[in-house]
């Protein structure tokens, strides 16, 4: 038998990593998409205030194309932006959708690239492999260091209060992902440290995926945690280390490129309720529970644990229950290190919010099934309660 059973793989096709690379989009779109004369650029509010839009508006301008602009979205899009800025997009008819901010406005631009020239309506999407027919040309310019959804097939929305619903389908791949470290030096060290962490959990997770680990996505997962491991306190203390923010970038979006082919799985179901409930930023969330689940887990997984620790603590030894104890360690110290809140109660949870979570946590079956080991409701709450 071979090491590992049949796998597929799927990325995005053309990747440049770069950086200044977004000051010359309009090069980078002539010589990918020749046709293009009509695009919609998707971003937020506070990454336009930044004025790091303008370099790669007049770039597009330049090389001849007409620009619109989409700046509504919010973090954990509701459905109610997504359909606004569908509706925008029907109304100005590009040929050409170009994602550029965080995770948030890297999932609208997937959705307006599906929904915009077809006829399906949001709700029919939702779910795996639910979108049908083609999309429009779709490019994504990650802004942070975390979610990789530059090069993953899922994009996550807001459908009530605090529940969320997911889109995975192979029209989510973008066409183009360009990393340009250029537009991250200005992230404060809070958001780069959450983002950062956020990154190495996709990378953390995908190793030790139940259900499609496979060799491509380990490779990219051991390399994604090295360069992040290394650099993420340097940007954190350093914000201008262009090198360093190029190498979480990269970092990242290997990290991406690892869970959309080995997907996450307890520690971003037990974060989903965080976000949804408190509004905690989503890499924050993973942040609070991920010692605590890599412990749960390492029952099962404790040896590919302390095979991730060889990466992130080196001086590591012991048994291979204390190397994976090692790792659980060090992700925790990379949050006290960095600054940012390391319990549950510091960022607004009582004891009394346990349940609900629990609850909440359970209903992400798509996520618990890829977990290493069988996640309980009790189980949940007692994660959570470790965490508090």
């Amino acid at each position: 038998m071979p090491d590992y059973p049949a796998f597929a793989f799927d990325t995005v096709a053309h990747i440049v990593a770069e950086p200044g690379a977004a000051r010359r989009l309009g090069e980078h779109i002539g010589l990918r998409f020749p046709d293009a004369r009509r695009a919609l650029l998707v971003t937020d509010p506070g990454f336009l205030k930044t004025g790091l839009v303008d370099a790669p508006v007049a770039s597009l301008r330049a090389a001849g194309l007409t620009v619109a602009l989409y700046s509504h979205v919010m973090a954990d899009p509701p459905e109610a932006v997504v359909l606004e800025a569908v509706d925008t997009a029907r109304a100005f008819g590009p040929d050409i959708v170009i994602g550029l901010g965080g995770g948030s406005s890297m999932d609208v631009a997937k959705l307006i690239a599906v929904l915009a020239g077809g006829e399906q309506a949001i709700s029919a999407i939702y779910g795996i492999g639910n979108v049908k027919g083609a999309r429009l040309p779709l490019v994504q310019i990650p802004t942070t260091a975390g979610t990789g959804s530059e090069v993953t097939n899922i994009a996550i929305v807001t459908t009530g209060a605090t529940t969320k619903m997911g889109v995975v389908a192979p029209q989510l791949y973008a066409d183009l992902a360009l990393l340009d470290a250029e537009l991250t030096l200005g992230l404060p060290s809070q958001v780069s440290a959450a983002t950062g962490i956020d990154a190495m959990v996709h990378a953390i997770e995908a190793y030790t995926s139940k259900h499609k680990k496979n060799p491509l996505s380990d490779i990219l997962a051991r390399e994604a945690l090295r360069l992040l491991s290394a650099n993420l306190i340097t940007v954190c203390e350093n914000g201008k280390n262009l090198a360093a923010r190029q190498a979480m970038l990269l970092g990242a979006m290997l990290a991406g490129q690892a869970f959309a082919n080995a997907p996450v799985a307890a520690v971003h179901a037990l974060a989903y309720p965080i976000g949804g409930m408190f509004h905690v930023p989503h890499g924050l969330s993973n942040s609070l529970v991920l010692p605590h689940v890599l412990r749960f887990n390492a029952v099962e997984a404790a040896g590919l644990y302390a095979e991730l620790a060889e990466i992130v603590v080196p001086a590591a030894s012991g048994s291979v229950e204390a190397r994976a104890e090692a790792l659980a360690v060090a992700m925790q110290q990379i949050a006290t290190v960095t600054g940012i809140e390391r319990t549950l109660r510091q960022v607004g949870i009582q004891e009394s919010d346990l349940d609900q979570l629990a609850d909440d946590a359970m209903l992400q079956t798509r996520l618990l099934g890829n977990n290493p080991r069988t996640v309980t409701r009790d189980d949940a709450r007692a994660i959570y309660a470790a965490a508090l």
